[in-house]
């Protein structure tokens, strides 16, 4: 389904017209991070109680991107506690995000959502590296004690994706499946819109995500 939802914001692009490249990597330099970028990520690391030395990405998988826009679309497992503790981290006192208001407040309304679709072993666990980062995890829906190892690692990762962009001179536009746009007349979320867009709504999802860019 995620997937599905990034084709559509392709093709969305298309009918606007904008050029764009699919399946961009970023490969991360280390010599960007050196220093305060460092300091950032442990802070966020220790602040999500991350065991032994904050781990790096090696690169940046982004679905789209549009000159030196980034553009990410995050699903409703990137909304919860863990992810609105690293929104608070000093990382963004130090940039400025457009989005960054809005995440927040999305992170504490949507919690619940989140617990419905982030309960499988693959991402309530996460990978081999989560639980190594950040212990074993409690039963799935148990998000006190230890909580989610998974959701940890992602809110973690979603921080590196947002420094790392900035230090080497991109600029992230994140999508949350919770953002509405006015279409027809009334307002509609765009996971929703995602789904089933006709001609008209996909122009309108081109034309919205350009001005997201200006």
């Amino acid at each position: 389904m995620h997937q599905l939802k990034i084709s559509r914001l392709v093709q969305s692009l298309v009918a606007a017209e904008k050029d764009h490249e699919i399946d961009f990597q970023v490969p991360v330099k280390p010599a960007l991070l050196e220093g305060k970028g460092e300091e950032l990520l442990k802070e966020a690391y220790r602040g999500l109680q991350g065991r032994g030395e904050s781990p790096v990405l090696r690169q940046l998988k982004v679905p789209v991107k549009v000159g030196q826009h980034l553009l990410i679309y995050d699903d409703t497992n990137h909304f919860n506690r863990y992810r609105q503790n690293t929104l608070k981290s000093e990382l963004y006192r130090v940039f400025q995000f457009s989005w960054h208001s809005g995440y927040l407040r999305m992170c504490r309304s949507h919690e619940r959502e989140c617990l419905l679709s982030g309960l499988q072993e693959r991402v309530w666990t996460g990978p081999p590296l989560a639980s190594n980062c950040f212990g074993t995890g409690e039963e799935p829906g148990i998000l006190t004690g230890n909580g989610s190892p998974g959701w940890k690692l992602t809110a973690y990762n979603d921080l590196q994706y947002d420094l790392i962009s900035r230090l080497q001179g991109y600029r992230l536009i994140r999508i949350p499946a919770y953002e509405n746009l006015m279409i027809g007349g009334r307002l509609q979320r765009i996971d929703k819109l995602l789904l089933q867009p006709n001609e008209a709504a996909l122009q309108a999802i081109g034309t919205w995500l350009i001005r997201k860019m200006n």
